[in-house]
């Protein structure tokens, strides 16, 4: 297919509780399904060492997913998904009054039971959160992220939301210098009070940009394959206070290049998600490129390098930055209460609200962590937003800038 798109992405954009070695295994193929089942137990870690001793209880009410479908740990905390799909992975959402002890998710062919700890914990109707975003972590940028972590410590929110674009670069480089960027990023986050729930944007997909890289399709870690060994799943959900968190995956790549779009497989799995939660649950979203924007427009449309505004997928003209199918990622949330979208990669703060259907949804992306950024006539400030939710209500926002105003103290 011939694109008239340049290889460069915009403005060139929970921790994982383990950190997990790269291995060669490469995960299955995208909507593979084979008929072997997959099986585990959910259970209370009463003695803290992350395996069922004789005695502790099985957890149920607990969401398991390997990607494609999603299923509730029954009373005795046994799950089962009766075809294995999705990406090599599967992951469980603790219920309500619990948390994951140790990491959320497991590979499936790394051996050993696919259990999960949970371990008992509050849960509050009232909590706050930080949205954070872009950090393109470096050697010489990592000094930003430290101070982000510096404004957590401070403020101590429950958990933060970081919304991709984690890495320098992992698109146009080999594996060596992908990995250290990776290595830095998983290592700085591990030094966070709270946790942090990644989800991958477009600097994460290894090795694309082929004609930079120079790296092969099959190698094991092509495309998300090294996002999934370092930090997990590509899209899952929690929930936290009676809200149901959502991280979408929201980079496609066609060929060379990368675009806004949720694939099939990951709307396949958002229907099955969403059907294991009461209609009434507020859903939050959270995505690296994000759903609308109105930065493209102080940009100006752009056809040259190095972010054009459109792309060529499939013989179709179609917004590179915005999701192009949002359409089919609301219609699987119709009829929910849908207070907040956040998105990243405009780096900018940016907030646009909507009202229809009865259902209010607020779209807000994050300034980058990275630095300022300048959108046509405007500077954006660098930093997060804490958010501050009550019984449900998700306050305006406050936002946290990382550098102190020119001429401050």
């Amino acid at each position: 297919m011939t694109h008239r798109r340049h290889p460069m992405g915009f403005l060139v954009g929970l921790a994982a509780f383990a950190v997990i070695a790269f291995a060669a295994q490469p995960p299955a193929p995208a909507g593979t399904e084979t008929p072997a089942p997959l099986s585990g137990v959910v259970f209370l870690d009463q003695n803290g060492n992350g395996v069922r001793d004789a005695g502790e209880p099985g957890v149920g009410g607990a969401r398991v997913s390997d990607q494609r479908h999603t299923v509730l740990s029954g009373a005795d905390g046994r799950w089962t998904i009766a075809a294995r799909g999705g990406y090599g992975l599967v992951n469980v959402g603790a219920p309500a009054g619990y948390r994951v002890a140790g990491a959320f998710w497991k590979w499936i062919d790394a051996g050993g039971p696919l259990d999960f700890a949970l371990v008992t914990a509050p849960n509050p109707t009232a909590f706050r959160f930080v949205h954070a975003s872009d950090p393109h972590t470096s050697p010489q940028s990592v000094e930003r992220l430290r101070a982000a972590r510096a404004i957590v410590e401070r403020l101590h929110p429950d958990f933060v939301l970081m919304t991709g674009d984690l890495v320098k670069d992992a698109l146009r480089v080999g594996e060596e210098e992908a990995r250290g960027y990776y290595d830095l990023y998983v290592a700085e986050i591990a030094r966070f009070p709270v946790p942090v729930w990644n989800v991958p944007g477009n600097h994460e997909i290894f090795g694309i940009e082929r004609h930079l890289s120079l790296v092969s399709p099959q190698h094991p870690l092509y495309g998300k394959g090294m996002y999934r060994r370092r930090l997990g799943p590509n899209y899952y959900s929690f929930d936290w206070g009676g809200v149901h968190f959502v991280g979408l995956d929201t980079v496609d790549v066609d060929d060379l290049w990368y675009y806004g779009h949720v694939d099939a497989t990951e709307l396949e799995w958002l229907a099955g998600d969403l059907a294991t939660v009461p209609a009434t649950t507020p859903v939050v979203t959270f995505n690296h490129i994000p759903f609308v924007t109105a930065v493209e427009d102080l940009a100006g449309y752009r056809d040259d390098p190095p972010a054009p505004t459109v792309i060529e997928v499939g013989g179709n003209l179609q917004f590179r930055h915005s999701v192009a199918n949002f359409g089919e990622v609301l219609a699987k949330l119709a009829g929910r209460p849908f207070p907040l979208a956040l998105g990243g990669h405009m780096h900018a703060r940016e907030i646009l609200r909507y009202e229809a259907g009865g259902v209010t949804t607020r779209f807000e992306q994050a300034a980058a962590i990275v630095g300022p950024n300048e959108a046509g006539p405007l500077t954006m400030t660098s930093g997060m937003t804490l958010y501050q939710v009550d019984r449900g209500r998700i306050d305006a926002g406050t936002f946290l800038p990382l550098d102190a105003p020119a001429g401050g103290h």
